[in-house]
């Protein structure tokens, strides 16, 4: 009797999902992100809020790029009900985010040329500097699959692929970081003026992650009007609330008649308010820029809900 365990649309494992540029770019993320985190628990050690974010940076990247090497090679994710797309497009923009700056702090933090003392020493010293030079690899595997698979002009291509569509992710990761300065003893609460620039950043944080998900969900074409103008309105109104807290964030924090225009030479280094609200003001400014892009992008493309 003859074999009929041949599926009808060809192979059941696709092999470019790991020989393909981008699929060979997915394996070293694999390579490096396993070697990354395994130095550090082996011997490189890790403590605190910073070696903390770092280890669950690097295994949240790692888990999903199993993930998607996995449903790519054995084509499951044409059974799973969102935009692969769009999925793998902004998974890849995050990764390259959180992996850059976990390659930064870890070295920061934890990396120095001197041998600690023991039990440690200069085993976890080597340890920990194998570590940062593979957390650097991992970040350029990450970026190098936003390059790779990044829409080009004239190009169909999934939304999140696209420039407009990596900014989104961008502005909800820079708006993390706003969160966190906020919340570290930022002294938001003093004026309504800087409740009100708390309220734009949640505001739009919100907005742009229901867009992402949107997106990935593969949802936006059942919203009852084009998507790609509810996208552009949104990212014009972000533009304006961005540009008043641009504006009244400063003049309560640093104008003399409301807060400190220099840092406070008594301020203790790591719990010093005005560091917070210095690291909003900067990061408020970089997400209005990064809006003013987006919008700049988002009048040159066409949506196609369905990649």
């Amino acid at each position: 009797m003859g074999s009929t365990m041949e599926p009808p649309g060809g192979a059941y494992l696709h092999l470019g999902a790991v020989t393909s540029p981008v699929g060979t770019a997915r394996v070293l993320q694999l390579a490096f992100g396993c070697t990354t985190f395994s130095l550090v628990a082996h011997r490189g050690g890790f403590g605190g809020v910073q070696g903390t974010f770092c280890m669950a940076a690097w295994g949240f990247c790692f888990a999903l790029s199993v993930l998607v090497v996995a449903c790519e090679f054995t084509k499951l994710h044409g059974c799973l009900r969102l935009s692969w797309g769009n999925f793998t497009a902004a998974f890849a923009m995050l990764a390259t985010l959180l992996c850059a700056t976990a390659a930064v702090i870890y070295p920061l933090y934890f990396t120095r040329l001197e041998c600690p003392p023991e039990p440690a020493g200069c085993m976890a010293r080597n340890f920990r500097l194998a570590a940062s030079v593979f957390a650097g690899l991992l970040f350029l595997a990450y970026a190098a699959e936003v390059a790779l698979t990044r829409a080009r002009p004239g190009q169909v291509a999934s939304y999140m692929a696209t420039v407009s569509g990596l900014l989104k992710i961008v502005q909800a990761f820079v708006a993390c970081i706003i969160f966190g300065a906020l919340v570290h003893d930022s002294r938001y609460e003093r004026y309504v003026a800087t409740q009100w620039c708390v309220a734009v950043y949640s505001l739009c944080f919100m907005a742009t992650v229901a867009v992402v998900a949107l997106s990935v969900m593969g949802h936006t074409g059942g919203l009852g009007c084009p998507f790609d103008r509810l996208v552009v309105v949104y990212t014009f109104l972000a533009v304006l609330l961005y540009l008043s807290a641009a504006v009244i964030w400063p003049v309560f924090c640093f104008d003399p008649k409301y807060g400190e225009p220099g840092r406070p030479p008594d301020c203790l280094r790591g719990s010093c308010p005005w560091d917070s609200q210095l690291v909003v003001a900067i990061f408020t400014y970089v997400n209005l820029l990064l809006y003013i892009v987006d919008l700049a992008y988002s009048q040159r493309i066409r949506f196609v809900p369905a990649l």
